[in-house]
């Protein structure tokens, strides 16, 4: 299979990139022009509705540069450096900013879905990395994407690259379609068992109450003067902070401290069923201690709950508690009004629904099952990638098929 490398800037009739409209005096406004930014884009390449913002038509036209066509093609080159999207009628008109370049394409050498698969291709990768040369953060400029080479195939040969691509990539949207499916049965599932926090007709009561009445049943991590960086070790007992709780996954991390250290701190040591709660920037992000984990303590930026068993079954908490009505009401009682900064008192006050604890009980085994499904979906999923990914790579070396 021949290639010719061609340079984008060869086969395009503009390549150029937006501004923000604030360095011109305009603000962003609750409806009007959208306004693409690298947010509005997910890493399928398409628009989120929720993500786009708004400027006025007088501002547009201040940005007429930046005017999005349909068909138009941006290209991330600042920040998270190459996703890519295609603009669709739906979202005209529009106009976006410096972090996403435009490229409108000229003539018909290249055809919009094969420039897309092979901008999110290894070799795209690899020719900006040369570009790197040790800086952190790669921006990318407009000339970098115009001397960008891409190998062409004849016309016919893209189209059958592009329905193999297809093929492949219709089977990871649709097991990341069947994975969105089985959160919104769980979250259907719970609803109809018991409702909202907010609209539920079970009995509430303060969280502080439903703990297991323990001393230090609720607590947040040490001040930071108590756990600074020197008292670090290679092993013993194990410091869980945020990135074990933002995963979701407390075998995650290598901080740990000695016993020493461990018993001064005994009071932010954790057991098997508490909660862990993240309190600042990420606050709804929680998970439950298993039986199986490392001995150890929270960081400042954790905060534990040890529940009354025969109360609250910690995953049934730990749901209801990641519901969006839930965190909008504890969003409510925060500092600022923001979700930013919870503690401890704002916890303790917080009153949530107590259905009987065999009615959670059953949702918590219904949920479980429908994890394995989620579990088995995931893994297939990451298998699909991969095969994509594989795809992707040989097309573009010429072996993913042989000309007759």
């Amino acid at each position: 299979m021949k290639f010719k490398d061609i340079k984008l800037s060869e086969i395009t009739e503009l390549i150029t990139k937006g501004t923000t409209p604030t360095t011109l005096g305009y603000a962003f406004q609750s409806t009007g022009i959208n306004f693409v930014k690298i947010e509005s884009i997910d890493e399928s390449g398409t628009f989120k509705s929720n993500k786009l913002e708004h400027i006025s038509e007088e501002c547009n036209e201040k940005l007429k540069r930046s005017k999005l066509k349909e068909n138009d093609i941006l290209f991330s080159i600042a920040g998270a450096i190459g996703k890519v999207a295609v603009v669709t009628k739906e979202i005209l008109p529009a106009n976006t900013n410096q972090a996403l370049a435009i490229i409108r394409l000229k003539g018909d050498v290249v055809s919009i879905p094969y420039l897309l698969y092979f901008l999110k291709s290894d070799f795209v990768i690899k020719q900006f990395e040369k570009r790197k040369q040790g800086v952190a953060q790669l921006n990318l400029s407009l000339k970098d994407i115009g001397d960008l080479v891409i190998k062409v195939p004849e016309k016919n040969i893209q189209n059958k690259i592009v329905r193999i691509l297809n093929q492949a990539k219709l089977l990871v949207i649709k097991r990341q379609s069947q994975i969105i499916a089985l959160d919104e049965l769980t979250q259907s599932l719970f609803l109809e068992m018991f409702g909202d926090n907010i609209k539920s007709n079970f009995e509430k009561q303060k969280i502080e109450y439903l703990s297991d009445g323990k001393k230090h049943a609720i607590k947040a991590g040490p001040f930071g003067s108590a756990l600074k960086k020197e008292f670090y070790v290679k092993e013993g007992y194990k410091i869980y902070g945020q990135e074990q709780v933002i995963r979701d996954e407390l075998s995650y991390g290598d901080y740990y401290i000695d016993e020493k250290k461990y018993q001064e701190l005994i009071n932010c040591s954790i057991k098997p069923g508490d909660i862990l709660i993240s309190l600042v920037g990420t606050f709804g992000k929680l998970s439950v201690v298993p039986n199986d984990f490392e001995p150890g303590i929270i960081n400042p930026r954790l905060m534990k709950i040890s529940l009354e068993s025969n109360k609250v079954n910690p995953y049934f908490f730990k749901y209801l508690m990641s519901l969006p009505t839930t965190l909008q009401q504890i969003s409510n009682n925060a500092h600022g009004g923001t979700m930013g900064i919870i503690n401890v008192g704002i916890i303790k006050e917080f009153k949530i629904i107590v259905p009987p604890i065999d009615k959670q009980l059953i949702f918590v085994n219904k949920m479980e099952e429908i994890k394995k499904i989620k579990s088995y979906n995931q893994k297939s999923l990451a298998e699909m990638e991969c095969l994509l990914n594989s795809l992707l790579q040989q097309a573009f070396k010429g072996e993913l098929f042989y000309e007759q």
